[in-house]
């Protein structure tokens, strides 16, 4: 019952390291799964993936997370984590995981520098804004172009800024950046609105709300921070420009969950189905943060939940300290 990647190299070790608790993923979620595992000595593993960190480490500014009055930069704040995780005896390793055998544990855990004998997961993987992939998207990242309104709005206060999407987390963006900008114009490729009708009603009756309609944005304008947008019809195929202090994208989020399709449950959606104590369909197989969060997506919140994970990884393995490799396979 082993998946592995498409581009997964054959040549796999056939043993592994083991260890009570590894941690896949990174950000705020992983961390503080880690941190709380270090503290009840049971010496977890983080395997950071392709960034150390995750969104939180590419957010110019944190002003929303507890004990930062004066707010906190994302990296520095990823930094802190993983000192302080650290400093109870957390171990982070810079690798990828390619495969996991689910068929018994310990989880054989392979990635592209080896393999480990996992008695317990905690997956905490995130998920991924989707992006328009247009000019100067990439570039102003941080400098004008957001994902998340929650994180940035406080920067636009008495600014005007675009709103791309147009489904119910674009319009609860909007809503939200009402309290800072002067106005919030949607930028919507449709004639109609994906959102529900009560999001609808509340943002067309906000007198700083405004929509264009059947238009996509082509490229983001702007040297050291954006100051337009260059916008295109898909009817007319008109091309034109509006001045904006900044672009919040909002076309849906892709839960990085692809490397546990057929084995862990998930939604509609791609997300990962836990229940109230984080644990998946799978024993000793837990999961934190936004790879199981489609709602609030916040710092705070995943890491919240981080803590809640690796609480219940220290009492699965607690329950489960007489068994030596127990065979646990999915009922």
């Amino acid at each position: 019952m082993a998946f592995n990647l498409a581009n997964l190299s054959s040549n796999k070790p056939s043993e592994g390291e083991r260890v009570k608790v590894l941690v896949i993923g990174s950000g705020p979620a992983g961390l503080a799964a880690a941190l709380y595992a270090a503290r009840a000595d049971l010496h977890p593993l983080v395997l950071t993936g392709m960034e150390l960190g995750g969104q939180v480490s590419l957010t110019h500014t944190v002003e929303n997370y507890p004990g930062f009055p004066e707010g906190v930069g994302g990296q520095e704040l990823v930094e802190l984590f993983q000192k302080q995780a650290q400093r109870f005896g957390a171990r982070i390793e810079y690798d990828t995981v390619t495969a996991i055998d689910f068929s018994q544990r310990p989880y054989k855990v392979s990635t592209y520098n080896g393999a480990y004998l996992a008695e317990t997961i905690i997956i905490t993987t995130g998920a991924t804004p989707i992006h328009l992939n247009v000019p100067g998207e990439s570039e102003l990242t941080g400098r004008g172009v957001s994902y998340c309104a929650t994180c940035d709005g406080w920067f636009f206060k008495d600014k005007q800024v675009v709103v791309v999407g147009g489904g119910d987390s674009a319009l609860e963006e909007s809503l939200f950046l009402t309290r800072y900008a002067t106005s919030v114009t949607i930028v919507h490729r449709r004639d109609q609105l994906r959102a529900g009708a009560i999001l609808q009603k509340r943002a067309r009756e906000n007198s700083k709300i405004n929509f264009i309609w059947n238009t996509v944005v082509t490229e983001i304008l702007g040297d050291d921070k954006v100051n337009a947008v260059r916008l295109k019809n898909v009817q007319t195929g008109e091309v034109s420009e509006l001045p904006t202090d900044g672009v919040f994208i909002f076309i849906g989020h892709h839960p990085n969950t692809q490397l546990f399709e057929g084995y862990l449950e998930m939604d509609e959606r791609g997300y990962l189905v836990t229940n109230k104590l984080m644990e998946t369909n799978y024993p000793g197989v837990f999961a934190a943060g936004e790879v199981a969060d489609p709602v609030y997506r916040q710092v705070i919140t995943s890491a919240g939940m981080g803590a809640a994970a690796a609480m219940r990884a220290i009492h699965f393995l607690e329950e489960h300290s007489q068994e030596t490799e127990p065979s646990l396979t999915q009922p």
